[in-house]
């Protein structure tokens, strides 16, 4: 078997352990929803036993299958302008994940903490 697989394996586990924690305690409702500073405590607390960068804005440059997220140079400016976003309708929700994924602002994890960011911005502002 593969050590990177087993390692993955592990990290996936780790992270569903405190994906359940985050449900289970309620603990979205301390977080601040919507914003990057939200984004950052969901990927926080999340990755906690994964990456020693957990809720860190990366500083590295990433792409994906020929897809350059933000630079980092541009990203802090940018995750302010994506906070300024409105998030009222759905459209506006969906505009805003759009632009933090582009903004892909952790080295890993960006995937699974954002849609779960998403999640939560939805069941607040669309009740």
């Amino acid at each position: 078997m593969n050590d990177d697989f087993i390692e993955n394996d592990y990290q996936i586990s780790l992270s569903v352990k405190r994906l359940l924690e985050l449900w289970d305690k309620n603990l979205f409702d301390k977080f601040e929803l919507g914003t990057f500073k939200g984004l950052s405590q969901i990927h926080s607390y999340m990755f906690k036993d994964v990456f020693n960068f957990n809720g860190q804005i990366r500083k590295v440059n990433i792409s994906k299958n020929n897809f350059m997220f933000c630079l980092t140079r541009y990203l802090e400016q940018n995750l302010k302008l994506v906070d300024s976003m409105k998030q009222n309708t759905f459209d506006q929700i969906i505009d805003k994940y759009i632009e933090m994924n582009i903004c892909h602002p952790y080295r890993e994890g960006n995937g699974r903490s954002t849609r779960l960011w998403l999640d939560q911005i939805l069941k607040k502002q669309l009740k």
